[in-house]
């Protein structure tokens, strides 16, 4: 934990053996040096004896110290983490159960791990999806850029509003997932303008004009939300719902910003293999003449949405008439009021 001034706060919780009180004259002498031993230590801010400042239990049985530092969890030394496990150990050593709380001791080996992974697996399904190096790309690759001038910024204000470690990993997960699901909401309705066949620079205009709204709207909710936890009083969940609320508003700048640029600089590498070439290939060799058709740079195939909802529509009896019955229900309709009576 850490205070408002940035100083990471260490609680140890002391409990003695069973039938015995930490008031006892062993366990006090050992609770004592033990706060005397933190103490000498140069990051240290302060640290008071429980029995001096009201901290021990009803029963005796439990008592607790808070050691305040001078700076936040990441910036302190290896000898200060040394000299803290040292006296816990003494502690322990007299009888006494000892806890330690706060961050101080936590160690850094699995940071970004989970966020390397998530990026890997996101890549592997984009790719899957959209069939195009470029458009699983472009979307990871944008979020990342977030991410960074996100983080960026929280450590250039860390300082002076306390930002800890925990701040900047909270905003790096929810800026790669909302940097990339915002970006994916721009490229795709992109794909879906170059497939109706629309110019390069018209179809992300359209994008940014539609898609962006939805981003807009999508990314205000999540700010709004992020904000709310200063409304709780804790500090440290307001200071991580800022620090949140600036990596959204950066991705969702990012995809109304970056992603309609990146597209006009390379306005067909998003778009499928089959639409980059022109042609689409026929499935089988036997019929690769009839199959072959040309499309101008732009597909005519409908996205895969749009090929599932008429499915589903088609399912629950919804959907268009059959092929074979669209003559000669307009042929129907036509002839009926000129007869004078409907067939």
């Amino acid at each position: 934990m850490a205070d408002d001034e940035g100083g990471v706060r260490v609680v140890l919780v002391f409990v003695a053996e069973h039938g015995q009180q930490v008031t006892a004259a062993a366990n006090r002498s050992a609770i004592g040096k033990l706060v005397t031993s933190v103490t000498d230590g140069s990051q240290v801010a302060g640290a008071t004896s429980p029995f001096g400042t009201n901290a021990v239990s009803k029963d005796k049985s439990t008592a607790y110290v808070t050691v305040t530092y001078k700076v936040a969890s990441d910036d302190l030394t290896d000898a200060s983490k040394t000299d803290l496990t040292k006296a816990v150990e003494q502690a322990r050593d007299a009888g006494l159960t000892v806890e330690v709380g706060g961050s101080a001791l936590e160690t850094d080996s699995g940071d970004g791990l989970g966020e390397v992974l998530g990026v890997l697996v996101a890549a592997v399904v984009l790719l899957i999806t959209f069939g195009s190096l470029a458009a699983a790309g472009l979307p990871l690759l944008t979020a990342i850029l977030g991410v960074c001038v996100s983080l960026a910024g929280i450590t250039a204000v860390s300082s002076a509003f306390g930002f800890s470690s925990t701040v900047g990993e909270l905003a790096m997960m929810l800026g790669l997932a909302v940097g990339i699901d915002y970006s994916l909401f721009v490229v795709s309705r992109y794909r879906e303008e170059r497939s109706k066949g629309h110019q390069p620079q018209e179809a992300a205009a359209l994008a940014a004009g539609t898609a962006g709204s939805a981003v807009v709207f999508a990314g205000l909710t999540v700010v709004i939300a992020l904000l709310g936890l200063s409304v709780i009083g804790v500090p440290m969940l307001t200071k991580m719902g800022i620090g949140s609320a600036g990596a959204v508003v950066v991705g969702v700048l990012v995809a109304l910003t970056a992603v309609p640029a990146l597209l006009g600089f390379w306005p067909n590498a998003v778009l499928a293999r089959r639409d980059r070439k022109g042609v689409r290939p026929a499935r089988f060799k036997l019929f690769s003449r009839i199959g072959r058709t040309r499309t101008s740079g732009t597909s005519a195939k409908e996205p895969t949405g749009v090929r599932w909802a008429r499915f589903v529509g088609a399912s629950a009896g919804a959907g268009p008439a059959p092929v074979g019955d669209r003559p000669r229900r307009a042929r129907g309709a036509v002839a009926g009021p000129a007869n004078g009576h409907a067939r």
